[in-house]
């Protein structure tokens, strides 16, 4: 099994079926409802896509695709030791470094997905697109 984070702007693609990067999101979460992968977000993430998508519907509506999400995914903390790590760090977006030390944090997480590939630059591990991450999966 394969264990993978992914970012807040690749789930909030697939709440809101933003084409055309949608299409691998779905399919991203279709793996984590397959048992073919594992899914991790972090907390922060289920805030983020509620604030940035509460004004595509209404709130029961965004609650209830979040419920669905949360049924496919694990979540990771967001913890004291990440935000120390992320404002010590040199990440220029300081969500993305919060995210990122959590994921480093679980310790079997493999890859990180996200299309913001440059805001992970500093990444110790493997940072690839949703598409790009498919595609590694059918040469594998």
């Amino acid at each position: 099994m394969r264990y993978v984070f992914v970012d807040t702007d690749v789930l909030i693609d697939f709440l809101i079926e933003r084409e055309p990067f949608s299409t691998f999101s779905a399919q991203l979460f279709s793996l984590a409802e397959q048992k073919e992968i594992t899914i991790f977000l972090t907390s922060l993430s289920f805030s983020n896509a509620f604030y940035v998508l509460r004004k595509f519907g209404t709130r029961d509506k965004l609650l209830s695709k979040l419920k669905e999400v949360r049924l496919l995914v694990k979540i990771l903390d967001v913890n004291k030791k990440s935000v120390d790590l992320a404002l010590a760090s040199s990440f220029t977006d300081f969500e993305d470094a919060l995210q990122y030390y959590s994921a480093i944090q679980h310790g079997k997480i493999s890859v990180i997905i996200t299309r913001n590939i440059k805001d992970y630059k500093l990444s110790d591990f493997p940072v690839l697109t949703p598409e790009s991450y498919l595609k590694s999966r059918v040469s594998l």
